[in-house]
């Protein structure tokens, strides 16, 4: 258990170094035997989390055993995602500011290069007023985190309005890749933008560009794990 708990460390070190994290956002990954069941820290600065710090997690987002320290208040994303999307893997919540941008106005964030397509060809957006007024702007409960599941639906990524984004994977290195990527493409589209219409990707492309292969992930995140 502890390598794949070793992987969560891993990643959320890796992007917090690459400015995806800052003090706040989190990962987790799926259990590898039980699969309503997850991995991810206790409250903690991203950049900080060690081994001892992510536990188990069950499918209502609570402790498995009893916690040591404080937990993420908005552990419901994961659970929720989790019990909605049995392809998924590994999920990512954060607050880049590359991404901000896009969950403060309604442009809409479109694949604009090569592995930008990764986001997919539609980017939904969820806004936590429609369904529960005025809030904290955080997931807290079971049912706000079940709201984000339906809006994020089969997509990879979806933005929360005001708030930041939630990003999903097959496994924990196309979660760190398409985090990474999807908030280099926000960045790429926030600068082109600055000079004009900035048309994206034709669906094609975004189908072929989209399919990045096992082994070039893994040698972006060898990289991005060298630098931590």
């Amino acid at each position: 258990m502890d390598q794949y708990k070793q992987e969560v460390v891993t990643a959320n070190r890796i992007l917090a170094n690459e400015g995806v994290l800052d003090a706040f956002g989190h990962v987790s990954m799926r259990h590898p035997t039980l699969p309503d069941r997850f991995l991810l820290s206790v409250s903690k600065a991203p950049e900080l989390v060690t081994l001892e710090d992510v536990i188990e997690y069950d499918s209502n987002s609570e402790p498995v055993t009893p916690a040591s320290s404080g937990l993420y208040a908005e552990r419901y994303i994961h659970g929720e995602i989790y019990r909605a999307r049995p392809d998924v893997q590994a999920i990512c919540h954060h607050h880049s500011p590359s991404i901000l941008p896009f969950c403060i106005s309604h442009i809409p964030l479109v694949p604009v290069y090569q592995h930008g397509a990764m986001i997919g060809p539609h980017v939904p957006r969820w806004d936590s007023r429609d369904e529960f007024g005025d809030t904290n702007l955080l997931v807290v409960n079971i049912e706000q985190g079940a709201s984000l599941a339906r809006a994020l639906d089969q997509a990879s990524i979806v933005l929360m309005q005001h708030h930041g984004a939630t990003v999903v994977g097959k496994n924990i290195q196309e979660l760190v890749f398409r985090a990474v990527t999807s908030c280099k493409n926000a960045e790429f589209l926030y600068r082109a933008l600055a000079l004009g219409p900035a048309p994206g990707l034709t669906p094609g492309e975004i189908e072929k560009a989209g399919k990045v292969p096992d082994f070039a992930m893994a040698r972006a995140w060898k990289l991005w794990e060298g630098r931590i």
